[in-house]
């Protein structure tokens, strides 16, 4: 026996599951699957250690789904970032330039938080919603789509049908293949390590991103641990040297990381695993077949420059939430309509985070030498910096 929906999303990390508490929050019934259960605990062997950066105009979103009253007690707010050149002969600051909030907004830039607990959260309120199914453990494996309803196949044998399927099932999405959705993909021959750090040195609130070459070396602010300054820490460096750090004993990464950091915080002590992460770009050819929208990974991925990523993925579903009771929910309308607010944007923003990636990946010397004045003289002018942060934040 088929069961009906109004809305499946396939996908159940935190795009997904905040799709699913938004739509139910708002009276639709919703089945969220995903073949992985979320991990909800920081020590579990593979919980994600990364963090998010909420920026402001993602707040109304997770307000809409019911999670933020639970995340914000255990968010750190963001109230500078600080960009940071280290691209000498020597691993120091030359050139440094802070984004501060306050010169655009009264609110902070956006609230940190790490990633395991984000998943926590979001799976508990789930379980408070009654119009809402969530099946971890389960995945989508295929479908046909009607004028009338997408009907999806699950992993356990169950037929589902809906009136949109939302796609949130990550980077290499099982149901945007189904449409035969093409990507345009960038590799960058980066990986990415994530991990916890602490530090004698207060942060003050500041994300500061420190760039030499190899990638951003980013500090981004987590409340204090056993008395301790805490950060989480992204660090971006070519695939072999990634992989050589991740392999070192813990004291001599301890000593390589101080100095990639320039020791601007004192010296670091490692206080989670290390995690290791790919880096691409990826922009889906279009974000809606019949029935179905993309979101989220399954539609876009940038490197973790700028807390671009997750907060790309909230404005989709902010469109996706406004454009639902404007027209027939999953009709050709409302999907095309969907494709018109987020396409342009989106592709904005994976052309121009790529942008700054491959400028931070920068070796050469005198390519670096150029780098930092370029900088400098951008983000010595007060309107530079004011328009690049409102449209980093997604405010215009």
């Amino acid at each position: 026996m088929r069961e009906t929906y109004d809305i499946v999303v396939s996908g159940g990390g935190i795009a997904g599951m905040t799709a699913a508490a938004a739509f139910g929050t708002r009276g639709y019934s919703v089945l969220c699957v995903d073949p992985a259960p979320p991990i909800i605990a920081e020590a579990d062997p593979g919980s994600d250690l990364r963090s998010t950066a909420f920026l402001q105009p993602s707040i109304s979103v997770l307000e809409d789904a019911g999670l933020w009253d639970r995340f914000a007690p255990h968010a750190m707010p963001l109230q500078v970032m600080r960009i940071v050149d280290a691209g000498g002969e020597a691993p120091e600051p030359r050139v440094s330039h802070d984004f501060d909030a306050s010169d655009i907004s009264d609110m902070p830039f956006g609230w940190n938080l790490p990633n395991w607990l984000l998943k926590r959260e979001c799976a508990a309120r789930l379980a408070e919603l009654p119009n809402v199914t969530f099946r971890p453990g389960i995945g989508t494996r295929r479908l046909t789509t009607r004028e009338s309803a997408a009907l999806i196949g699950l992993s356990d044998g169950t037929q589902v049908a809906a009136q949109l399927l939302i796609a949130a099932d990550g980077r290499n999405s099982p149901m945007r293949e189904a449409l035969d959705i093409g990507v345009r993909t960038t590799r960058f021959g980066q990986k990415a390590l994530a991990f916890a750090v602490t530090h004698p040195l207060p942060h003050e609130n500041v994300s500061t991103e420190i760039h030499r070459s190899g990638g951003p070396f980013t500090f981004v602010p987590l409340p204090d641990r056993d008395g301790q300054p805490c950060s989480a820490i992204v660090w971006m460096e070519t695939g072999p040297e990634a992989a050589r750090l991740a392999d070192l004993p813990v004291a001599a990464f301890e000593t390589e990381m101080t100095t990639r950091s320039c020791s601007l915080f004192g010296p670091l002590k490692l206080a989670s695993r290390r995690t290791v992460w790919p880096i691409i770009s990826q922009i889906a050819e279009r974000f809606h077949g019949e029935r179905t929208a993309l979101m989220a990974e399954a539609a876009h991925v940038v490197p973790p420059i700028g807390a671009q990523g997750l907060n790309m993925s909230l404005a989709d579903l902010r469109a996706l939430l406004d454009l639902a009771p404007a027209e027939p929910l999953g009709s050709p309308q409302m999907l095309a309509a969907y494709e018109r607010k987020r396409y342009p944007d989106v592709a904005l923003r994976v052309m121009g985070v790529g942008m700054l990636n491959r400028a931070s990946m920068i070796d050469a010397q005198p390519l670096r030498d150029a780098r930092a004045r370029v900088l400098d003289a951008m983000y010595s002018a007060r309107p530079v910096r004011q328009a690049l942060m409102q449209l980093g934040m997604g405010m215009r």
